[in-house]
């Protein structure tokens, strides 16, 4: 016998579906299938049931090889990493709960140390400008039921959000978008000829790095002044065709990524976006979000700012809080070699970071939490195996549009295995007692 659980909210991308139905065994050990879901997001809950799963600690020996030890010694060899650590590194917390955040971020205001998230290789940038500009958004919602004027800028939603156009952005029948795809209208900006621009109305096939350049043009066609021939490789009949198609609308939004974050120019671009956006709410009604990769890491910066006042790179070696990205910046630091502990959690830097910082982790008293065996933990002297948030335990979260969304638990954890929050409370607890405090 089975039994289909409804309403489960998928823990793989910032769109954070929550309409997954998963059947699983009457005992509530096994998941037998899943509805709904992305390939993506149905390999993630698949992928928790694998049969090779790591379920107990393990420590990095001398010649290079692993040796499994107890949750017990896990909690001891962290909390002294990072007690007598004079500038760790707490780097990650996407890919888990806000509950579990909050209480990491006690360990490091305890230990002062350096914690910084995943929007520090993608959409920090991001958070910079909107510091600088504010940002007019709204929630996904909204967008389902009354954008017609679509913008996807340096992103491609169907490999990256694969359910984000059917459920938001595209093709669902809102209350004010009743034909679906038929009352939409759908840019793309990207210099590739993705899959997303192959569906696209227009797609503007930029020049590398040129995405400022775009921007302000599309600024200066909204109030018909004059253009260049050509911008970033883009004639300027196709730039005032846009602007118009921009106009016309009830309510557009711009959704944009890492192709604009993470490009030359960097925050400007997105002050730039930012401001084109408040250009076109002189005309109609328009809105912009940026397109988060992990599930939580839009909840990541929401803690850290509840808790600090700064969304990442957070700097609290002195016992307040600090932040200047450049200077207190993950990468930053670990390629000046100025942090001596690492840890990391809800995060893979070891696939993503440049060799440079990967070589320093390794190098480095490490801490790596995670439920799968990863470039990251095969770097670091520690392996800390815990449940799968959202799958295995349930745990607050934010949609990319920051809208709280709880997650369920579906099965059960392997017998011994500690969940991300009971792993950090312990750690928590006995950091305590090492520096005498509560």
């Amino acid at each position: 016998m089975t039994k289909v659980i409804p309403d489960v909210i998928c823990p793989f991308c910032g769109t954070l579906c929550d309409d997954i139905e998963v059947e699983v065994s009457d005992d509530g050990k096994a998941i037998v299938d899943v509805y709904n879901a992305c390939a993506i997001g149905a390999q993630k809950f698949m992928h928790a049931q694998a049969g090779d799963r790591v379920t107990r600690p393990r420590m990095q020996q001398p010649d290079g090889s692993y040796k499994e030890v107890s949750y017990d010694e896990a909690v001891e060899y962290t909390a002294q990493m990072l007690v007598n650590a004079k500038k760790p590194l707490m780097y990650g917390w996407s890919s888990t709960s806000c509950e579990a955040q909050g209480v990491g971020h006690e360990i490091a205001e305890k230990v002062g140390a350096i914690v910084d998230n995943t929007a520090t290789v993608c959409h920090g940038s991001t958070l910079i400008a909107v510091q600088d500009v504010g940002i007019p958004s709204c929630t996904l919602g909204e967008i389902k039921n009354r954008a017609d004027r679509i913008i996807f800028w340096g992103c491609n939603p169907t490999h990256a959000h694969p359910r984000h156009q059917s459920r938001y952005s595209i093709y669902p029948r809102g209350f004010f978008t009743n034909k679906g795809h038929k009352n939409r209208k759908m840019i793309v900006v990207d210099p590739r000829n993705t899959d997303t621009a192959k569906m696209a109305d227009i797609h503007y096939q930029i020049e590398q790095g040129r995405d400022f350049e775009l921007l302000s043009a599309f600024r200066v066609a909204l109030r018909n002044e004059v253009l260049p021939d050509f911008v970033a490789g883009i004639p300027k009949e196709k730039i005032y065709e846009g602007a118009e198609l921009m106009k016309s609308g009830r309510f557009g939004v711009i959704f944009f990524g890492m192709g604009v974050t993470q490009s030359l120019s960097k925050n400007h671009n997105i002050d730039n976006a930012i401001m084109l956006t408040k250009d076109l709410n002189e005309f109609t009604k328009f809105s912009i979000m940026a397109m988060r990769g992990h599930y939580n890491v839009t909840g990541s910066g929401q803690v850290l700012g509840w808790q600090f006042g700064f969304p990442f790179c957070v700097d609290l070696t002195r016992g307040f809080a600090r932040y200047n990205p450049g200077e207190t910046s993950s990468n930053d630091l670990l390629r000046r070699g100025e942090v001596d502990a690492v840890f990391v959690l809800g995060s893979d830097p070891g696939a993503h970071f440049p060799i440079s910082s990967v070589k320093k982790i390794a190098e480095l008293p490490s801490v790596a939490v995670d439920p799968h065996i990863t470039p990251t933990t095969e770097v670091s002297k520690l392996h800390v195996p815990v449940a799968f948030v959202g799958i295995e335990v349930g745990g607050s979260c934010y949609r990319m549009d920051n809208v709280p969304i709880d997650a369920r638990k579906v099965v059960d954890p392997p017998e011994g295995v500690l969940t991300d929050e009971e792993f950090l409370t312990r750690v928590n607890t006995r950091v305590g007692e090492l520096m005498g405090v509560n």
